[in-house]
């Protein structure tokens, strides 16, 4: 589905082409002589990058996307934007090069990890206290269904990817470790030590200094990840020596799982030992990533491309914080969004800060709606720049939403719909032969409008009475609906008769009309055009709702 977008690809404007135009020219610096990047990019710009890769084995080699997660706890609203940002870029990479370069995408986890403190809201609290400090897939499962809590997270992390259709490969710290994939590397690293500190102690305070080592040793006898000094190294035995938690002079294997290094290093150390070459993060780890960058290096392996996006904010503008429970969590969006809303939010400008609360859901949804609609009407170069593409890697549904949002709010509001049977009952005859079946999006909708009017709506609708020249409008626009044809479901022409109402009457600005019509009759100061409202709400319905509210009713 990717092939013959080359040339499009090549001066597309959204940043995932940005981003793999970078990551093109990576692959070819890091795998090329310079003669063969020429014949390469040759071949690549005349549309024959499959042939390049025939030519050329070195490009037959997959390009690796990695994305972290901490089982510590799970999957969250973070996870799911930096997976869904580098599916985005990854994308874009394959229809940049005709999708004849292979790629893979890792969801690596660290499950190595020491459990440095058991969140209050987990079961078995006493249990998992006994276990503090050891390796998450060591730690069990306070939950009982699964060996370990680290692969009852891992399992709640593969669930949570699936459930969204991400194509990953998930990748185990653990399994590294233990299984000798880092071993190689972990052996340099060994080699390389005092490269490695001369890089990382001036990070550190005065008093982390004295104990940093980048080895964390698991203790044979507690099986703790321990933060001890190094106190010996024996390069050709490939040992490490610490003072164990007794006291005693303890010798360890930095391989095969005898070790865990410290984050940064950590994170050099897979890069190199994995090959990643993409890897993006957020704007507070920028500091990480140079010294990260620097041990990849002093590993002997080249740091990924990637870039640093900004981090979200809660209406306040402060940053989203898991501890303070400000912000949304993932299953608030759920409740109240589509995923592919979320996604298009994500996608939006992901090196701004942007707020995340409740209020960002409908403007997202509708403008999500607006672009899928676009999409087809675009000629084939607008459309890779159409955030709908990224959202859906390249394959956009056909089938839209012929009601939006904002619009469906403010029919629940209207009909004071507490079930999406209810709201059927309306889309059904606007929309002629409309099933939940035959449009199933519309029908996701219709839940989610429900679920957010219960919740934040009905609170905080605040009626008014219509002041004189507002009742006196008011009253002119039923006169004029009600000389509409019965029934009548044009949204055109009743949006003109409440234009021409508000006109006659003198509002200015004219905007100030429609706030009247929502405060009075829908107790809240804004919704979509008035006119499509009627045309599903009904126009009898409609006519009725005014009498009431001028009756004050």
């Amino acid at each position: 589905m990717f092939q013959g977008l080359s040339p499009l690809a090549r001066d597309a404007r959204a940043w995932p082409f940005e981003q793999a135009r970078a990551l093109l020219a990576r692959v070819m610096r890091l795998r090329l002589s310079d003669a063969e990047r020429d014949l390469a990019v040759t071949l690549i710009q005349a549309g024959k990058a499959a042939e390049a890769v025939a030519t050329l084995p070195a490009l037959a080699k997959p390009v690796v996307f990695e994305t972290g997660y901490g089982p510590s706890g799970l999957p969250h609203l973070g996870t799911f934007g930096e997976v869904a940002r580098t599916t985005m870029v990854r994308a874009a990479f394959r229809a940049l090069t005709d999708d004849a370069i292979p790629t893979r995408l890792i969801a690596f986890s660290d499950d190595m990890d020491g459990l440095r403190k058991a969140a209050p809201n987990l079961p078995n609290q006493a249990m998992l206290a006994e276990d503090l400090g050891k390796p998450l897939t060591v730690v069990r499962d306070p939950f009982g269904t699964h060996a370990s809590f680290g692969e009852h997270n891992n399992a709640r992390l593969c669930a949570f990817l699936d459930g969204f259709g991400f194509d990953y490969e998930f990748v185990s710290s653990t399994d590294c470790y233990r299984g000798g994939r880092f071993d190689a590397t972990l052996l340099t690293a060994l080699e390389r030590f005092d490269a490695i500190q001369k890089i990382m102690l001036p990070s550190l305070g005065a008093e982390r200094q004295a104990t940093y080592s980048p080895f964390l040793p698991i203790s044979p006898k507690s099986g703790k990840v321990l933060q001890v000094p190094t106190l010996e190294r024996h390069v050709e035995r490939g040992t490490i020596v610490f003072r164990d938690e007794d006291g005693a002079l303890t010798e360890v294997p930095v391989t095969g799982g005898g070790v865990k290094m410290q984050w940064r290093p950590d994170w050099a150390m897979r890069w190199t030992a994995l090959e990643v070459d993409y890897e993006m993060s957020g704007k507070d780890l920028i500091d990480s990533v140079k010294l990260s960058n620097q041990v990849c290096k002093v590993l002997g392996g080249v740091p990924p491309e990637g870039f640093n996006y900004e981090l979200f904010m809660d209406e306040n503008n402060q940053k989203i914080s898991k501890t303070k429970g400000n912000g949304l969590t993932m299953e608030d969006w759920l409740r109240y969004g589509a995923p592919e809303s979320l996604s298009y939010y994500m996608f939006q400008s992901p090196k701004s800060a942007k707020k995340l609360y409740f209020d960002v859901i409908p403007k997202a949804t509708d403008e999500y709606l607006q672009q899928l609609d676009a999409y087809p009407k675009q000629e084939a170069a607008k459309q890779l720049d159409n955030p709908v593409w990224h959202v859906h890697s390249g394959q956009p549904p056909t089938q839209g939403s012929p009601v939006s949002f904002s619009l469906m709010l403010n029919l629940v509001s209207a009909a004071d719909a507490s079930t999406k049977d209810i709201l059927w009952g309306f889309l059904s005859r606007y929309i002629p032969g409309a099933t939940p079946e035959s449009q199933p999006l519309l029908d996701r909708l219709a839940g989610y409008a429900v679920n957010y009017y219960e919740d934040f709506v009905r609170p905080a609708k605040a009626f008014r009475a219509p002041d004189d020249r507002e009742r006196a409008a008011m009253e002119d626009l039923l006169a004029r609906l009600k000389a509409l044809p019965a029934g009548c479901q044009d949204a055109e022409i009743i949006q003109n008769e409440v234009f021409a109402v508000g006109k006659d009457a003198g509002f200015e600005p004219l905007r100030a009309w429609f706030q009247a019509l929502y405060e009075v009759l829908l107790g809240q100061s804004q919704g979509p055009r008035f006119g499509s409202f009627a045309a599903i709400f009904g126009l009898d319905r409609t006519i009725a709702l005014i009498e009431a509210k001028l009756k004050g009713t």
